[in-house]
């Protein structure tokens, strides 16, 4: 049968066990053979427009094939946009601005430190407690001190804007090393950037059937990102393969569980890097292969809300390691909870970009609060700086007046402070209800849901960066650093400006096995006293 059409079909998932339990050193009294494996295959930059997701335009047997074995996720929603406050999320199975790591690449100098709070340990280090071992192929980006031999049981390199990463290491070693709780990181829509893209996918996506969303201009150098980003999905699903076919070659996907996730959505206009769908909603599939062990109903489709924060602790809960009382993450399979009523979001400085929007979002509506509405939703980005083409055909076709209304209400110079959208109405958020009499009761509800957040979490983006952080910022990117915020530190530090450009193409750094601590580096003053591994201890 066509899996397009099995996916559409609405089943039930029967739920696992789980509990929440105090701060997990070591389980003792468990065997290996009970204990099962863990495999999180982990993109970037990647919405779900997959085969299985109803995308008629890309081949992903692999990822297909992955979903009949298990669920497939419709809603799942990321705590922030961008990767390194998504990925600080997860692996704490809290929100970022919990513990004031919301600012994207940020805690990467001694003076700008930021630690989790005291007791906390993340997913891979209570893995690691429960005699697991672990590793993560590929990028860390986490924006809170730690020593990466407490997570993972891998050698790693150093950068000093894109943090720590393992070194790849070859499934077929994982023999012998059971259970294992292993992230393998993939380039998802980020593979075109690889220089040989073009080269690597062997059956284009036909341009002249691509179909845009109603929020972008029919322009060919945006239909071209568009299908990119298909053809960098249909590459991605090749490497799946390979993944799943080294693990069956090895015997060793008989005791394991795959994730199948992104850290958020496309890069795009309105979607990296904001708080509409395009930009948090991201493929999941989990699926078990535990021959006569799997609890989970093979090929079944699941509408429920799931938060990003609850992929670090359902898989906790798969390996019957329990929840820490502090995670504000969930266990999926576990119905005694019920499903989540809303998912909340963040979005705060993304490089050199200073902003705060916060989100909620429920299976009706979407609720958007836009606190800095003075600062155009196209203020400078990383994308500027890069050149990336479609963004500029977006500015120029805005300033020709040749974007109708839902294209070029992005475009504007200021926006409103909330923005409400009927989801199931309005798919592409387009009609904005905030100031809509009729919606004046949902509009206080979901106002209210925020601001009891913003209250109970004590929503750190609240408070601002501190500015060790935007000095680092403004060391890196200089002049495109526009923001008022750093006016102060221009005045301050007169030479500082731009001084640390060139760390970006500094190659990453090999972190010896006897290394002890996180590799930081000092800035005083106006001066990089010094880039080098040097270890600060945690407090």
């Amino acid at each position: 049968m066509n899996l397009k059409i099995i996916f559409q079909l609405s089943l039930a998932v029967t739920f696992l066990f789980s509990c929440k339990g105090d701060k997990l050193d070591k389980i003792e009294g468990d065997h290996t053979s009970d204990k099962p494996n863990i495999v999180w295959i982990y993109l970037e930059d990647t919405a779900p427009l997959l085969g299985c997701y109803g995308e008629p335009l890309v081949d992903t047997p692999n990822i297909d094939s992955l979903a009949t074995r298990g669920v497939l996720y419709k809603n799942v929603f990321m705590p922030a946009p961008v990767c390194s406050a998504s990925r600080s999320s997860i692996i704490t199975g809290m929100m970022s601005t919990s513990f004031g790591a919301q600012n994207h690449h940020s805690s990467r100098t001694t003076e700008s430190a930021i630690y989790l709070p005291e007791q906390t340990q993340t997913i891979p280090e209570l893995f690691k407690g429960a005699g697991y071992f672990t590793f993560n192929n590929g990028k860390d980006d986490y924006n809170f001190v730690y020593d990466r031999k407490d997570l993972y049981d891998q050698e790693y390199v150093y950068h000093p804007l894109y943090g720590k990463s393992g070194e790849r290491l070859d499934l077929a070693s994982l023999k012998g090393k059971e259970p294992f709780f292993g992230q393998i990181q993939m380039y998802g829509g980020k593979e075109i950037f690889n220089s040989k893209f073009k080269e690597n996918v062997a059956s284009p996506v036909d341009r002249s059937q691509i179909k845009l969303p109603p929020y972008l201009p029919h322009h060919p150098a945006i239909v071209e990102e568009y299908a990119n980003h298909l053809d960098a999905i249909q590459i991605t699903d090749e490497k799946v393969g390979e993944i799943m076919g080294k693990l069956r070659e090895n015997d060793l996907l008989k005791n394991t569980i795959v994730f199948f996730f992104s850290d958020h959505g496309m890069r795009l206009t309105r979607n990296k890097q904001f708080l509409y769908d395009g930009g948090l909603q991201v493929p999941l599939i989990i699926a078990d292969f535990r021959e006569g062990k799997s609890k989970i109903q093979t090929g079944s489709v699941n509408s429920d809300l799931i938060a990003g924060l609850d992929l670090g602790t359902t898989a906790l809960a798969l390996a019957k390691i329990p929840i820490p009382e502090n995670m504000e993450g969930r266990d999926i399979f576990n119905e005694s909870i019920g499903p989540r009523e809303f998912v909340i979001s963040t979005r705060d400085r993304c490089d050199f970009t200073i902003d705060r929007i916060r989100s909620v979002r429920s299976k009706e509506f979407k609720y958007i609060r836009n606190f800095m509405t003075d600062r155009p939703y196209t203020q400078p980005t990383y994308m500027d700086f890069d050149k990336v083409e479609f963004v500029g055909v977006m500015k120029q076709l805005h300033a020709e007046g040749k974007l109708n209304e839902a294209q070029d209400r992005f475009m504007a110079a200021v926006r409103p402070s909330e923005e409400l959208y009927d989801i199931n109405a309005d798919p592409f958020e387009l009609n904005n209800l905030a100031q809509n009499p009729q919606y004046s009761r949902v509009l206080e509800k979901y106002r209210s849901v925020l601001n009891q957040w913003v209250l109970e979490t004590d929503d750190k983006g609240q408070y601002g960066e501190d500015e060790a952080g935007l000095k680092f910022m403004l060391g890196i990117w200089g002049k495109d650093c526009v923001n008022p915020e750093y006016d102060v530190l221009r005045k301050k530090y007169p030479n500082f400006e731009g001084s640390l450009v060139y760390l970006k193409r500094e190659p990453s750094k090999k972190v010896e096995p006897d290394f002890v601590g996180t590799p930081l580096f000092d800035i005083e003053g106006d001066q990089l006293v010094q880039f080098s591994l040097r270890p600060i201890d945690a407090e």
